[in-house]
Order: structure tokens, then C-alpha cells, then sequence
């Protein structure tokens, strides 16, 4: 099973750069879409016609956010949002439920615009623990993929040392990320490239950031170890100019 995650930065837009091509070239089994950035009857019909299952969960704002999960086997059930109302006004957590895992797409805040979102993204953080926490002691095969907004330790960011007073890269963030894994789930990527230097999954429009690779690390699939267990391979698909993210997928022998 190939579980696919990819920040679009915008739905219509990447489908006129070519993600039909990437969905045809990759064909992952599952695929945890962020920030669409459009309504549900914005995205393109040709997108609609795949063989695929399809959740959405836009925000009430126009033209932002927004998730979405498309599948070939048919969830067994969907969750919307995590029950905090400022948050799911935004549209940033959807979870279906298969017969034999449970797929979350999670769009995290970023607190690039000032302290008052960065303030929001920290209580992000902490309603999402409580979230996930319910999962904890289900025998279900549980994976969190998506873009947090964070770049966990130093290998995950270039230039780290010049970094440590953004947003993103905070003490305060990186911590969040160590004591999310430590309540039972594993970077399935890390998991996979222990140590490996410059790979990222997003980066800047600004100064030929990509070609020149100065990036973040801040798209990831979190899964409950008896999944991560059964992770044989993970790409970061560098090649996609969509957005400035790139897919990140993990093959899964179940």
C-alpha cells in the first residue's frame, strides 16, 4: 500500500501544472491532499473522474486551507475536523477510517504572519495531541500525514544554526514533535533515513530556494509503530513542480 501526502497549495492551480500526470505516474493507493484552497465544486471535474474515493474538508473561509483524502478502497467511515470549532472552521483535519487503518490528512497552522497565529498554532499543537491521544490504545493502524509546519531537528532545515528564532523551527515547535512521538507514533521517513542530510519537501519561491536545495523538511507521515513496522520504502518525489511542496510518499508491505 503507497500512501501519498501532498501540501498542493492550491487545487486548481496544480492541476494545471500537472498533478493528473503525478497521480497517474505515482499511483499511490491513498493520497492526504492539503491545502486546497477551494470549495468542493472548485476542483476540477477530471480530479472527480479518477478511481479514486473522495473526502473533503474545506474551510469556511474561501480560497484557504482546506483538506482532503482520496482513496481506492471506500472508508468505512468519516471524521471531520477534531470537535474544536476555531480549528475545524479552517479545515484542516480529516480522518477516514478503512477496514485495516485509519488515515488522517492534517493541515497544521504556520505562525509566520505574527504572534497571534503563532500563539494559534501552539494551541494547534496541543488540541491535536488531545485528539490523537483517543487513538492511542486502538489496535488499529493509525498514520498522520501531512504538512506541520515544523522542522523537527537540525538535518530537517538548512542552514539550522540562522533558524532557531523562526517560525517553524522554535524550541517550543521541535519539542511538540518529540513529545507527539513519544505518545506512540513514529516519523515513518526518519524511520526509513536515519541521519540523511538535505532532504526536504518545501521550499521557498524565493532566491531559486529548490534548485539551489535550501529547504524544510515539514511534510511527514506519523504512524503508530505497528504500521511504521511495515514501511519499506519512502520517497520525497523532488522532481513535481506543482507547489512549492512535493509529495511525500511511504510504501507499506500489509
Amino acid at each position: 500500500m503507497k500512501i501519498s501526502s501532498y501540501n498542493i497549495n492550491g487545487v486548481r492551480a496544480a492541476f494545471k501544472k500537472g498533478l493528473m500526470e503525478w497521480i497517474e505516474e505515482s499511483a499511490p493507493d491513498i493520497i492526504c491532499f492539503q491545502e486546497l484552497r477551494a470549495d468542493i465544486d472548485q476542483v476540477p471535474a477530471e480530479l472527480k473522474e479518477l478511481e479514486y474515493h473522495e473526502a473533503y474538508y474545506v474551510a469556511e473561509k474561501k480560497g484557504y486551507s482546506g483538506v482532503a483524502i482520496f482513496s481506492k478502497e471506500n472508508p468505512v467511515s468519516i471524521q471531520e475536523g477534531i470537535g474544536v470549532d476555531w480549528i475545524d472552521a479552517e479545515g484542516r483535519v480529516l480522518t477516514c477510517e478503512f477496514e485495516n487503518i485509519r488515515v488522517i490528512s492534517a493541515y497544521f497552522p504556520s505562525g509566520t504572519t505574527g504572534d497571534v497565529r503563532q500563539d494559534m498554532k501552539m494551541k494547534f499543537l496541543d488540541e491535536f495531541t488531545s485528539f490523537t491521544s483517543r487513538f492511542n490504545d486502538d489496535p488499529k493502524p493509525t498514520v498522520v500525514s501531512g504538512d506541520f509546519n515544523i522542522c523537527h531537528t537540525e538535518i530537517d532545515i538548512h542552514n539550522p544554526d540562522k533558524q532557531h528564532k523562526t517560525s517553524g523551527f522554535l524550541p517550543e515547535e521541535r519539542q511538540w514533535v518529540t513529545d507527539f512521538l513519544e505518545t506512540g507514533f513514529e516519523d515513518v521517513f526518519r524511520k526509513l533515513h536515519p541521519g540523511e542530510t538535505d532532504l526536504y519537501s518545501w521550499w521557498s519561491y524565493r532566491a531559486a530556494s529548490k534548485q539551489r536545495n535550501k529547504g524544510w523538511r515539514i511534510d511527514y507521515h506519523m504512524a503508530t509503530p505497528a504500521l511504521a513496522e511495515k514501511a519499506v520504502e519512502a520517497e520525497i518525489e523532488k522532481k513535481w513542480d506543482m507547489s512549492d511542496h512535493v509529495p511525500v510518499s511511504i510504501t507499506y508491505k500489509l
